[in-house]
């Protein structure tokens, strides 16, 4: 009952495998969103990330980041350089430094209402450079937040964390 699975292996069956690999193949990718309709057709591109041009480099911006963080009064947790994790690795990207942030008695909310909001709590801030050699910040969209979550009893709270996150992205960038 257990045993290893039987399958046919006349030339029909495996031509029909080799059809739904090809097409599974060609299909485009789908961003995991409500919708299910926005292709990410870039690796520059993903569903429910908001981003922002920064004037600065990398390390102004995260520095601009840890200023703008602190003059909300929103605690600042941590700054990860992946670049550098990189490298530890043997692995060359781009730079790039996650930033995590957050407000505890805003943030807590969110994982009262749905306790896998955890996974997006605290904020996190990307600040990398692009391809193009451009400074990006970028940030989940807080909407995008509260469809993944299917929280709909704290408006107010995602509308505040939107704007907050927004605002320390702003003053970071110019």
């Amino acid at each position: 009952m257990f045993g290893k699975p039987s399958f046919p292996r006349n030339g029909f069956h495996l031509a029909l495998a080799a059809i739904a690999a090809t097409i599974c193949l060609a299909a485009p990718a789908r961003a995991q969103s409500a919708d299910q309709t926005t292709a990410i057709t870039a690796p520059d591109r993903a569903a429910g990330v908001l981003t922002l041009r920064s004037n600065h480099g990398v390390a102004d911006t995260v520095a601009r980041v840890k200023a703008a963080v602190a003059g909300k009064g929103v605690r600042f947790f941590d700054a990860i350089d992946q670049q550098e994790l990189g490298a530890g690795a043997k692995l060359t990207i781009r730079p790039s430094t996650l930033v995590l942030f957050g407000n505890p008695p805003l943030g807590v909310q969110f994982i009262q209402s749905n306790p896998y909001a955890g996974l997006d709590w605290p904020v996190r801030m990307l600040v990398f450079e692009d391809a193009n050699g451009e400074v990006r910040l970028a940030w989940t969209d807080f909407d995008y937040i509260a469809k993944r979550y299917a929280i709909t009893d704290k408006p107010a709270q995602f509308k505040m964390a939107s704007e907050v996150a927004a605002a320390i992205a702003a003053e970071a960038a110019k």
